[in-house]
């Protein structure tokens, strides 16, 4: 007894029952909605990008880190896929598991972007002294400025800025870091000032 590749029914013939399509058939449809999901998934990673930067939160390289992890598990799930549909291998369980991974970059995306957006809260602020510079280039362009940290337990903190700011601070400046909370919860950064 095994599952159809296309509605996961259970077939002990050429034929499904339950969606009358043969298994090389099933296959193909198979394949053909992997490629579909896989660029909905792309097109959702490509989005999370500088949705995550508008509103830039804290935590934006664990939350980059986090989004990185889930890429290469739900890219490498695919490949995964693929090759056991063309043996015709049982994956109804992990087909279950990619489809379940393709919107979560769309959806951190939205809470990212949303959690800036609509924060109706007042800015915090914290005073903290530059103590370095990160600069990414690439696909985004991150600039970052590394801080005292003011909250306990943290030497340090990674402040996402704009190009402007992060030429205009240079080490051992004395800054202001307005912090917003977000509806979410997730801490943002509105704004870095000189005191």
């Amino acid at each position: 007894m095994t599952r159809c590749l296309d509605c996961g029914a259970e077939s002990s013939s050429d034929e499904c029952l339950s969606c009358g399509l043969t298994v090389a058939a099933a296959e193909i449809k198979f394949r053909r909605r992997l490629v579909r999901r896989t660029g909905w998934f792309f097109l959702g990673a490509i989005v999370f990008v500088p949705a995550s930067q508008v509103f830039p939160p804290l935590e934006l390289d664990r939350i980059w880190i986090f989004a990185g992890v889930i890429f290469f598990v739900a890219i490498g799930l695919g490949f995964w896929l693929d090759s056991r549909a063309r043996r015709r291998r049982e994956l109804e369980i992990l087909k279950r598991i990619f489809f379940g991974l393709v919107p979560v970059l769309w959806v951190l995306a939205a809470l990212l972007y949303a959690n800036g957006r609509f924060d109706s809260s007042h800015p915090q602020s914290h005073y903290a002294t530059v103590v370095g510079h990160i600069s990414m280039p690439g696909l985004p362009h991150s600039d970052r400025l590394v801080v005292t940290s003011w909250r306990e337990g943290r030497l340090l903190e990674r402040v996402p800025v704009d190009r402007a700011d992060f030429d205009r601070f240079r080490l051992g400046d004395g800054v202001v870091v307005l912090v917003q909370e977000g509806i979410a919860g997730v801490p943002w950064v509105y704004g870095v000032n000189r005191p």
